[in-house]
């Protein structure tokens, strides 16, 4: 018998502090997966779960793609690991320069992290370092917005705008960082098609912090093009382009944050085409691997990489991992890049996305549902939150479609779905024929 069906007693649940999860709660009834493949999860047990969040935003191509799983074995039966310091290897170059093929025009140049917080922290440094490198070293201060989700490094929890995070390190996170206010207007753009139609206009925001600090002191801006894990805030029409004006004009650098956004999720390559916005950095993970073996990436321009280069030779940045560019991770990037282009999963999205989005508002007027908001193949479902209990509504939802065999995502009383980019019509229709059937309570 594997290991993945063995039973779990209690005691054997007690060794592992699960992240982000009610420990206490999971351990009365923990919910087990032990097999994937495809659209689907099967527990211990053998019941399918259909995934409509790609695991956590990151399995864009699908479950146990072969040609992922064979490229990681050939990899680590030729090269296990390499050192990433004064060496190289061959697929990391390669996995370089597949990314910049896809990237938006101008960030031609990459530094690889683990992960989607270690690929904040790097852009972050990488900017703060660029204005120091050009002779601007009073441009120290970093901009957020609120509710956004930056990862949970110190770095990313300080410009991020999660409140639960920011209140247990709030004495130990970065001096020097303010946060535009989110993009949310419920009164307004409740149950928007896409890009709401008000909002643009706090962007200008910007403008109030430059004259408060000068521009001078402030070294760059970073937002996700869409807040996933806040609850999946659309970026208001204009809003986005607003920014990379301000940004421009007062020689502040624009950082998008498209760990969840990337790889065809939007139905594009990247949300900054799909806005038709160019940041002057990006940072990636989740689906750069296809979620098999823990990877992010920073994507620079031309310009901040050639500013590195100017000095005397010798280490021009001292950053970066033991696993930067780790040989079996750039196998799986690799693998996971040509399946993304042999079938077309990019733009994918943007074929789905009608059906998608009448699914999606069709669940308007269901008890409870006080918003639903969409863009490509994602979802964000806001639930009227229970009196004195937040979050426990959707949590509710959540554990009732995992029961009948539907996988889903709740952030406080906001409902989540990224599915695959490999999802058909018909797993469409279940998705949303399982949680509107949750939400009438039959």
């Amino acid at each position: 018998m594997s290991n993945a069906t063995v039973p779990l007693s209690r005691a054997d649940l007690e060794a592992f502090w699960l992240p982000f999860t009610s420990n206490r709660q999971f351990k009365l009834k923990p919910r087990l997966l032990a097999k994937a493949k495809g659209m689907y999860y099967w527990t211990p047990e053998g019941r399918q779960i259909l995934d409509a969040v790609a695991g956590l935003w990151c399995v864009n191509a699908g479950h146990g793609r072969a040609e992922i799983t064979q490229a990681v074995a050939q990899q680590l039966e030729t090269l296990d690991y390499a050192p990433p310091f004064q060496l190289g290897h061959p697929p990391a170059f390669a996995l370089a320069n597949a990314l910049v093929k896809i990237a938006p025009a101008g960030l031609d140049h990459v530094f690889f992290t683990n992960s989607g917080s270690e690929s904040v922290d790097t852009a972050l440094k990488i900017a703060l370092a660029w204005h120091r490198v050009r002779g601007e070293g009073t441009r120290t201060r970093l901009i957020g917005r609120e509710r956004a989700y930056h990862g949970v490094g110190f770095g990313g929890i300080s410009v991020g705008g999660i409140t639960p995070n920011r209140k247990t390190w709030s004495a130990s996170l970065l001096p020097g960082v303010d946060h535009l206010s989110h993009t949310h207007d419920l009164a307004r753009n409740a149950f928007s098609r896409g890009a709401p139609e008000h909002g643009a206009h706090l962007a200008d925001e910007l403008e109030r912090l430059v004259a408060l600090h000068d521009a001078s002191n402030i070294a760059a801006v970073i937002v996700e093009p869409i807040a996933g894990s806040t609850g999946v805030l659309i970026p208001p029409r204009g809003y986005l382009k607003r920014l990379r004006e301000i940004c421009s004009r007062h020689g502040i650098l624009l950082i998008f944050d498209e760990v969840i956004t990337g790889f065809g999720r939007t139905g594009a390559p990247f949300a900054a085409q799909e806005f038709d916005v160019m940041p002057d950095i990006i940072t990636l993970a989740k689906g750069l691997t296809n979620g098999c073996i823990p990877m992010g990436a920073v994507l620079v321009s031309k310009a901040i990489y050639e500013a590195f280069m100017q000095g005397p030779e010798g280490i021009e940045l001292f950053h970066g991992y033991t696993y930067s560019a780790h040989p079996a991770a750039c196998a799986a990037g690799l693998a996971t890049l040509g399946v993304y282009e042999r079938e077309g999963l990019l733009t994918r999205a943007k074929t789905l996305a009608p059906q998608w989005e009448e699914a999606a508002h069709a669940l308007r007027g269901l008890p409870h549902v006080i918003d639903v908001r969409n863009y490509g193949l994602i979802l964000g479902l806001e639930l009227e939150p229970l009196a004195g209990k937040p979050g426990n509504r959707a949590f509710e939802v959540y554990l009732k479609c995992f029961e009948r065999g539907v996988l889903i995502r709740q952030s406080g009383d906001i409902i989540a779905l990224s599915p695959p980019l490999i999802v058909q019509p018909s797993q469409i229709d279940q998705i949303f024929s399982t949680l509107s059937e949750v939400l009438r309570g039959q």
